[in-house]
């Protein structure tokens, strides 16, 4: 739709996570989904196929939390045998707490990058971010990472004013010596996690702070097709960073990005609060042409373009651990 071509699904494989970031999920908690009503592995495998045949070529794993899912590795294993019919990138979304052990057998899977979220580098700051401990293991998890031969490691920053926007350049720093991709994430409003305008640093705010650290020494990349960062590296720098800039610069016309909660639901817009059941689908004994003709429907009814910053923040959406990340 729009000219549009969606070759890329997320799929939530959980609700549960093992943080508690304030961005993420009410500090109260949320109330889980029956495990009954949770998409079952067979499932998630046969709607993964269902896209890839009809054009996906990249799935990206979130949550929650991916690995407090037990069966994890078998899951990306069963995807990686995808890639005859089209499937050329798995990844993955992860806090990182508890990825480091499972990082050699992800690989081996077929798992082709990751995405690891850190928010700040202070320890103390890092339990005020996500209500729980284990800055220094995150960290340990990067550098594993970058050691295992991934196509990709990239570290998310959600940058919110007066917490963590000092950080930036120290995170920049991290380009330094490891081909890593940090990308600096504009706080977006979810139900439930207290988001205020005032908390908001746009992404040109944050370049101009770093043009007096770096001058001429930053270069701007060339934007890539289906684009969701603004991409630069520092000359001599071996990564680089990036802006995902959802709120002040949105880049919805070139969206190719679908939805899969783990409940079963298809989410065609992060923003957009209409979802369509592939679950019910599924278990209504659907042929896989049905569940093609569903999911066209949807996407059909994709909008151009997501609310803009005046009004998002007050339109109705589900808290962001019960998306995906």
């Amino acid at each position: 739709m729009f000219g549009r071509f969606h070759n890329y699904l997320r799929i939530s494989v959980t609700e549960k996570c093992n943080l508690r970031c304030q961005y993420c999920m009410p500090e109260e908690g949320v109330d889980l989904t029956a495990n009954n009503k949770l998409l079952t592995t067979d499932e998630i495998v046969r709607i993964a196929r269902i896209f890839v045949q009809q054009g996906v070529n990249k799935i990206r794993l979130t949550g929650g939390e991916p690995t407090v899912r037990r069966d994890i590795i078998d899951l990306v294993r069963r995807l990686d045998e995808l890639r005859p019919l089209g499937l050329r990138k798995i990844a993955m979304t992860t806090n990182g707490i508890a990825l480091r052990r499972k990082l050699p057998l992800l690989r081996e899977a077929g798992l082709d990058g990751v995405n690891i979220s850190l928010d700040t580098r202070d320890p103390l700051k890092f339990e005020v971010f996500t209500r729980r401990r284990g800055c220094e293991q995150v960290l340990r998890t990067i550098d594993e990472a970058g050691k295992l031969g991934f196509d990709f490691v990239k570290v998310n920053v959600v940058v919110m004013r007066g917490q963590n926007d000092d950080e930036v350049p120290a995170f920049v720093e991290m380009t330094h010596d490891d081909p890593i991709d940090v990308r600096f994430i504009e706080y977006m409003p979810f139900d439930g996690n207290r988001w205020g305008k005032q908390k908001l640093v746009g992404y040109q705010e944050l370049l101009d702070k770093l043009a007096p650290l770096y001058g001429d020494s930053i270069e701007q990349l060339p934007l890539e097709d289906n684009h969701t960062a603004k991409g630069y590296r520092i000359k001599g720098y071996r990564g680089q960073f990036g802006f995902i800039t959802s709120m002040t610069k949105s880049f919805c016309s070139s969206c190719n990005r679908v939805r899969m909660l783990a409940d079963g639901n298809l989410k065609v817009c992060l923003f957009g609060n209409t979802e369509v059941s592939l679950r019910d689908l599924l278990r209504a004994g659907a042929s896989d042409s049905d569940v093609v003709e569903t999911i066209s429907q949807a996407i059909k009814r994709k909008k151009a373009a997501h609310a803009g910053l005046s009004t998002l923040h007050s339109l109705p959406n589900r808290p962001m651990i019960k998306i995906g990340g």
